[in-house]
């Protein structure tokens, strides 16, 4: 079955005991596996207790599809549920998938995690469209949802954090549940039970090395400074980032542009445009914000994001060099930036 949204938090709480299966999904690996774990532990107290929980991957269904069907349908030895769980699924499971599906399991929970699967995907529509098995999808956080996360975690350490604080963590989090919730926990214990995590701390302790690079590079291109852009791409690429991630975070940021650029197009002035975006600029960032609105029109936005959009397909071809591929279309999108600023712009 397809969830609901307003349906998946009661049925991680509770799974119905009608749905025998479940598939979960996203670009989130973080989200995937905390939600796994939550659905995990309603049927077993431990997830690591090898005579009622069943690890598998992908790999061992290769000469063993039967194998997710056995492992549901084995009594536990000590009693209680089974617990089955495949890990790093793809499409290529969709057949082992199917016939433990149709198998008879008991009260067995076969649990499936993947990672983003598109509308078409084989396995995806298995999951929803069997009556007794159910899809999740697992979408990053971001507005709402990561103010809620952050939330969240401060508040079980019984921490607060300053609006500009707040802000920060809006701007630097979100790209997978396990780090943010790891990056919560840290800034939660360095303040203390009871306190305050200011701007300062919530900077120093708070998000990594290559996020911040990421945003460095976005902001770079969108504000047509070539020599920084160039800087900054090869220092990242010496570092280990990826230029599909690269590609990802500067999409991001040309998003926030075109909404901000479209609701100038409806009557907004640039100040109110701004503040309408969620999660809202940080306060640091908000003048080289404003200043690439004043150089990106809507139409040459719509033309960057399909220029990034097509970088980021033929980056994930086999054979293509990618990081030309990521480096010429972000430094061709700086040199765009770099003629449409307004004359004495800097």
């Amino acid at each position: 079955m397809k969830l609901k949204s307003n349906e998946i938090a009661g049925f991680i709480r509770r799974p119905p005991d009608s749905v025998g299966a479940v598939l979960i999904y996203g670009a989130d690996g973080g989200q995937v596996r905390e939600v796994s774990d939550r659905i995990g532990k309603t049927i077993v107290e431990d997830l690591s207790d090898p005579f009622q929980v069943a690890d598998l991957t992908p790999e061992v269904l290769k000469d063993e599809p039967s194998r997710i069907a056995d492992e549901a349908a084995a009594i536990s030895l000590t009693g209680g549920r089974r617990l089955v769980r495949l890990r790093g699924a793809t499409d290529t499971v969709t057949a082992a998938a199917e016939l433990a599906l149709n198998a008879e399991t008991g009260d067995s929970m076969i649990i499936v995690e993947a990672g983003a699967l598109e509308a078409r995907s084989k396995l995806r529509k298995l999951f929803e469209t069997s009556k007794s098995a159910a899809a999740i999808p697992c979408y990053l956080d971001s507005g709402a949802g990561l103010d809620a996360v952050i939330r969240e975690t401060l508040s079980a350490f019984d921490v607060r954090a300053t609006p500009d604080s707040h802000a920060y963590m809006m701007e630097h989090l979100g790209g997978d549940r396990r780090v943010t919730r790891s990056e919560l926990e840290k800034l939660a214990l360095y303040v203390g039970k009871g306190g305050e995590a200011s701007l300062e701390d919530t900077q120093s302790m708070v998000g990594d090395s290559s996020a911040l690079a990421l945003d460095q590079i976005a902001i770079a291109v969108a504000s047509g400074d070539i020599t920084a852009a160039d800087r900054l791409l090869r220092r990242g690429y010496a570092d280990g980032l990826n230029p599909v991630g690269v590609l990802r975070a500067a999409i991001r940021h040309f998003q926030r542009l075109h909404r901000a650029a479209a609701h100038i197009a409806a009557g907004e002035n640039a100040d109110q445009a701004v503040q309408r975006l969620r999660p809202p600029i940080f306060f640091a960032v908000k003048p080289a914000f404003m200043a690439q609105l004043r150089s990106w029109p809507i139409q040459r936005l719509r033309l960057a994001l399909t220029r990034l959009s097509e970088a980021e397909t033929l980056c994930k071809s086999t054979g293509t060099p990618d990081l030309s591929v990521a480096g010429q279309t972000l430094l061709g999108l700086a040199y765009s930036a770099a003629r449409g600023r307004p004359r004495g712009a800097r």
